[in-house]
């Protein structure tokens, strides 16, 4: 259980900071999540558009507030 979750996130922004990888390596990440999600059942989505109309909602929002 995170009992501050301020330390935790300062922690993973300096680690952020301080691990550049390369573009190999951030693929082979990339495939290892994608593998385990596969593994998990969870991608792909059984209905790729679900959820469809409130992503267009949010992206309209953040498009107006991007403009003023």
């Amino acid at each position: 259980m995170i009992k501050n979750p301020r330390i935790l996130n300062n922690l993973e922004r300096k680690v952020i900071k301080e691990e550049k990888l390369s573009f190999s390596e951030a693929l082979a990440i990339f495939e290892a999540m994608w593998k385990e999600g596969m593994t998990l059942g969870v991608i792909p989505p059984k209905d790729p558009l679900e959820g469809i109309e409130t992503d267009i909602r949010i992206a309209r929002i953040l498009n107006c507030l991007k403009k003023s």
